[in-house]
């Protein structure tokens, strides 16, 4: 039986390519490797998560000057790191603090060191009318200042 199956493999396998030849090539684990990690680099450009200037997969370091407001797309996070900011809304509805698990209604104060996730809608923070300076956020996802 096991003749039988080896008879059978070797008349039907292909004989015109030697391996390591050109039709068929032998390649090391580090070429794959690098073929793979080339291809996907290009799918995460097509998708943006490239980063850079407004959107990131990264954690990004923006500085909010005084009297703009920092909004952030749909499913962005931010963290305010210095300066008192305010949520910010187009509408009634406000932002997640998921690090108290509330929900923070816009003109309201929102905690240093906080993660906020803004659920969705023109939403974003800005500083504080009452102080003088601006704010540095740290933000994941898209965003722009205006």
């Amino acid at each position: 039986m096991i003749g039988a199956v080896g008879l059978y493999q070797s008349a039907y396998a292909d004989t015109s390519s030697t391996p390591g030849s050109v039709d068929d090539p032998i390649v090391t684990k580090g070429y794959v490797d690098s073929m793979v990690a080339k291809l996907v680099q290009q799918e995460l450009s097509k998708q943006g998560a490239s980063g850079g200037g407004g959107g990131s997969s990264k954690l990004e370091v923006v500085t909010v000057p005084w009297g703009t407001k920092l909004i952030v797309e749909d499913g962005g996070e931010l963290i305010v790191r210095t300066g008192r900011a305010l949520a910010y809304s187009s509408d009634a509805n406000g932002l997640s603090d998921l690090t108290d698990g509330l929900d923070i209604k816009p003109g309201k104060l929102v905690g240093n060191n906080h993660l906020i996730l803004n659920p969705r809608g023109e939403r974003g923070v800005e500083a504080d009318p009452k102080q003088s300076k601006g704010l540095t956020v740290l933000v994941r996802g898209t965003y722009k200042l205006i």
